[in-house]
């Protein structure tokens, strides 16, 4: 049986980088059993020292930290080795390197990262406009998107949406539903990045099934069809063969996979 693991992530922000730096890292464990602790806007000794009394008292305790104020860091790292505890620090070695690169001090402030500038503003204003054109909502000003994403339903295709948006990208998503025409502009579209998203009718079928048993609507019964989940997959695939539109199969992709690869034709479009 696998030991249980308490694992405390500390930062001096709002953690979301440490979090995410922790999601890789234990994926790349099989059998990692923990209980994870997230403790954000960390900046004095008094609430390290609350954290580290509460390491001792459980077996197991492991502290990941982004701390950039160099003291407080320094402080973190000496009481957890009086303490016997674990303890790694996430940034200040890859702080330091840079450091020396560029010839210049680092300027250590926590949060720094989450400033008020340009791009900030850009991605709230990325944000707005995707929320308010999901699922089809709004098409008649498709010139605005940076990215249009369509395919039949249960694609991915918010989910996506909303990544790409936190990234700064306007994102227009638009359902592919049976004989509906897709809007006429689309084909004349030359600024936005459109891509086709397809998936294993399979899987499709899989995932609107347990969409219908969430909604108790039983009467949708084209929706879940093998059959016609099949021709869906296939007229949607003709349709971006036809406008020479990228076309990327989310069957075995993640979100951020997903998003990662419309980056990529984001980036080649540019180039071209």
């Amino acid at each position: 049986m696998n030991e249980k693991y308490n694992v405390y992530l500390v930062s001096d922000s709002t953690g979301e980088t440490l979090d995410r730096i922790f999601l890789s890292l234990k994926s790349q464990f099989a059998n990692f059993d923990y209980e994870k602790k997230e403790f954000a806007f960390v900046r004095t000794e008094q609430q390290i020292d609350k954290i580290i009394k509460e390491c001792v008292k459980l077996e197991n305790s492991i502290i990941l930290y982004t701390i950039v104020e160099t003291k407080l860091a320094k402080y973190i790292a000496n009481q957890s080795e009086k303490k016997n505890v674990p303890c790694f620090g996430i940034l200040g070695n890859l702080i330091l390197s840079f450091s020396k690169l560029l010839n210049q001090k680092a300027i250590h402030k926590p949060s720094a990262q989450h400033v008020l500038d340009d791009d900030y503003y850009k991605r709230i204003e990325a944000i707005q406009f995707t929320m308010a054109h999901d699922d089809g909502k709004k098409v008649d000003d498709l010139e605005n998107a940076d990215v249009i994403l369509l395919g039949v339903s249960r694609t991915s295709k918010t989910p996506t949406s909303i990544y790409l948006a936190n990234r700064g990208y306007k994102t227009i998503n638009i359902p592919l539903v049976l004989d509906q025409n897709i809007p006429e502009d689309l084909k004349s579209n030359k600024k936005a990045c459109i891509i086709g998203l397809v998936a294993d009718p399979e899987r499709l079928a899989d995932i609107r099934r347990n969409r219908v048993a969430i909604m108790k609507d039983q009467n949708l019964k084209e929706y879940t069809n093998i059959e016609s989940i099949k021709k869906e997959v296939n007229d949607s695939k003709s349709l971006f063969k036809t406008n020479n539109w990228p076309i990327i199969d989310v069957t075995r992709r993640s979100v951020e996979e997903t998003a990662a690869s419309i980056l990529k034709i984001i980036e080649i479009k540019k180039n071209t």
